[in-house]
């Protein structure tokens, strides 16, 4: 019939948007209570995580925010999103190897708070984040990871840095489903 849609057309256009309201997400009353950013994000909306966490070389993005040579060993946790059984984000962290070791951030389950709030139990609570936004092309492999259609599917790019005073502890470089987001800020005057 003229009229049908596709299915993966029809089931996109009823998918509701994650607002992603920051800075509010990054707060210390969120982590530091025990509440996972990913809960702020979805509110009550089921989602799950697909977690790899180990040890690679920092590529030179990461090495020049965390203040280390390019190719030094650091921890990564890179995550798969999924919000009511649809991916909408890959995410992969870089912590300094120092920060980590033997602590829980090197599992796949950091705990209530997760990294922050273990970051904190080190004396190295976040004090404050910068995020730098890019929209782009998927590359091949960020679509098929997040079902999208390749060649030409626009995704968002976020690189958070988290600082523990001057010091960076965490690059976060995200790729979001652009579909799936509403990115939303809000500032004081």
């Amino acid at each position: 019939m003229a009229d049908e849609q596709p299915t993966d057309l029809r089931m996109a256009d009823r998918f509701e948007r994650i607002v992603r309201n920051s800075p509010g997400r990054l707060g210390r009353g969120h982590w530091g209570g025990g509440t996972a950013i990913q809960d702020h994000d979805t509110g009550p909306r089921p989602w799950a995580v697909d977690i790899i966490v180990g040890d690679t070389s920092a590529p030179v993005f990461v090495a020049q925010a965390l203040g280390i040579e390019p190719g030094t060993a650091v921890l990564t946790r890179s995550r798969r999103f999924a919000v009511e059984g649809r991916v909408v984000q890959l995410s992969t962290s870089y912590l300094p190897t120092e920060l980590t070791r033997g602590s829980r951030i090197e599992h796949t389950d950091t705990g209530e708070g997760g990294t922050y709030a273990r970051l904190a139990e080190r004396g190295l609570a976040p004090t404050r984040f910068t995020e730098r936004i890019v929209g782009r092309d998927s590359l091949p492999e960020e679509a098929s990871s997040l079902g999208l259609l390749v060649g030409g599917a626009q995704v968002l790019e976020i690189t958070r840095l988290a600082y523990a005073e001057d010091r960076c502890v965490e690059v976060n470089r995200m790729v979001l489903d652009s579909d799936a987001y509403e990115l939303t800020y809000s500032f004081t005057a």
